[in-house]
């Protein structure tokens, strides 16, 4: 019964990463439009680095914490 456990990992991984993808997706075809009028409106600039510093940053703690330990 040792198989289990090493199918049980890999599918868990899977399962996540199927689950993540659409809502990250879905968040990023959001903020496409926001990216792209942002530039032309006052403060715009700033507040379109905020958004993807955001989404880098949810990225990256979806990407470290799904690693293999």
């Amino acid at each position: 019964m040792t198989l289990l456990p090493l199918l049980i990992g890999p599918l868990g991984r899977v399962l996540l990463v199927a689950l993540l993808v659409p809502a990250l997706l879905v968040a990023l075809i959001a903020t496409v439009p926001a990216l792209a009028v942002l530039p032309f409106l006052t403060d715009g600039t700033d507040r379109a680095v905020r958004l993807l510093r955001a989404h880098n940053a949810y990225l990256r703690t979806l990407l470290t914490t799904s690693l293999p330990t």
